[in-house]
C-alpha cells in the first residue's frame, strides 16, 4: 500500500571504507509510533529491499514489541585497519567482545589484526571474525586455525562460506564455533532454513528480516543462540535492532549493534553509543534532529523508496 509520506534522504561519510562504501545512505521519515529508516544497500534489488522497508513501516506505525530487558551487551567492530588502528579502535570502546573484519586482506595482515585487538582486549575478552562468505571450505579451515591462534581463541566465526553446506564441512572440521548470518538473512525464506546442523549461533539482523515480529520468528524457527547485528543504520534504524535484542527470550552474546561509531557523524544529538559495552533500550527511535546536517534530497532514494512502497 502506498503511504504519502514526507522522506528525508541522508549521506554520511564513513570513518574508513567498510563493506565496500565510504559513504552510508538511506532515508528516514516520521510515522504515528516514532521514526522509520530505510537504508538496504544500493546493490539490493526492489524484493530485497522490500523487507527493509517492511522494518521501517513497523518502527514508524507500530511500534516494537515490550522489551525484557532495560540495556543490551554489544561488541565493538573492527573493519580492515591496521593493526595499530584496531588496537585504538577496541581500547577506546570500552567493549570486552570484539568483532573483527577478516578476509578481505592477506591471511598475514588478518592474524597481525587480531593479535593487536586481542592486546588490546586482555585475556578475558572475547574475539569474534566475520569472512562475509569469501572463503572456500580449505581456505576457511586454515585460516580459521591461524586465527584461532593469532587471536589467542576465537569466540566463533561468522559466515565463513556462501552455502550452508559449506557451513556444515567447515564446522566439522575445525574446533572454533560456526555462525551463519547470510545463510539467514538472504535466504528465500528465512524461517525455514534448516541452520542447526551448519551453525552454532544465528546472527539475526532487523531491517533484513522485515522487522522486529519477524526477526523473533525467525529468531525462534532457527532454534540456535542468536546474536543480533546492525546493517550500518544511524542511531533511527539501529533502535530496532536494540528493540530486537530487548525483546528475545535469552540473550547469550554481545550484539553486534555498535557501528555507530563507523559513521562520522548521525542523524540525531541522541546518539545510540555504548557505556560500559552496553546500550540502552528505548521505547522509540530517538528523533532525527540534526538531519539537515546531513540531508542530501536526493531524488534516486526518493524514487527508490516510492517504487518499493508501491509493490510492497
Amino acid at each position: 500500500m502506498r503511504l504519502n509520506l514526507a522522506v528525508h534522504a541522508y549521506s554520511i561519510p564513513m570513518r574508513a571504507r567498510f563493506r565496500g562504501i565510504t559513504q552510508r545512505t538511506g532515508l528516514l521519515f516520521e510515522g504515528p509510533a516514532g521514526w522509520g529508516e530505510f537504508c538496504p544497500f544500493e546493490e539490493y534489488d526492489d524484493a530485497e529491499a522490500a523487507a527493509w522497508l517492511a522494518c521501517a513501516l513497523e518502527a514508524a506505525n507500530d511500534g516494537w514489541p515490550a522489551p525484557v530487558r532495560d540495556r543490551v551487551p554489544v561488541n565493538c567492530t573492527v573493519p580492515v585497519v591496521s593493526p595499530e588502528k584496531a588496537h585504538e579502535i577496541v581500547a577506546r570502546s570500552g567493549c570486552s567482545t570484539a568483532k573483527v573484519k577478516v578476509a578481505e586482506s592477506t591471511l598475514a595482515e588478518d592474524c597481525a589484526r587480531l593479535e593487536a585487538v586481542r592486546d588490546a582486549l586482555g585475556p578475558q575478552g572475547f574475539v569474534r571474525v566475520d569472512a562475509n562468505m569469501l572463503w572456500d571450505v580449505d581456505t576457511a579451515v586454515a585460516a580459521i586455525r591461524a586465527m584461532d591462534k593469532a587471536a589467542g581463541g576465537l569466540q566463533y566465526v561468522e559466515q565463513p562460506c556462501h552455502t550452508l553446506d559449506e557451513l556444515a564441512a567447515v564446522r566439522r572440521r575445525v574446533g572454533v564455533p560456526i555462525a551463519a548470518d547470510e545463510s539467514i538473512r538472504k535466504a528465500d525464506d528465512p524461517l525455514k532454513v534448516a541452520v542447526s546442523g551448519a551453525a552454532d549461533i544465528a546472527v539475526i539482523k532487523v531491517a533484513p528480516l522485515g522487522g522486529v515480529r519477524k526477526a523473533l520468528e525467525v529468531a525462534e524457527a532457527c532454534g540456535l543462540p542468536c546474536v543480533v547485528s546492525s546493517a550500518l543504520e544511524t542511531s533511527v534504524g539501529m533502535a530496532a535492532g536494540v528493540a530486537l535484542a530487548a525483546a528475545l527470550p535469552s540473550l547469550d552474546y554481545a550484539c553486534g549493534l555498535a557501528t555507530l561509531q563507523l559513521l562520522d557523524g548521525d542523524v540525531t544529538s541522541a546518539s545510540l553509543l555504548p557505556v560500559d559495552g552496553y546500550l540502552p533500550v528505548l521505547p522509540t527511535a530517538p528523533k532525527p534532529d540534526r538531519i539537515a546536517e546531513f540531508e542530501t534530497g536526493d531524488q534516486a532514494w526518493v524514487e527508490r523508496f516510492r517504487r518499493v512502497q508501491s509493490t510492497s
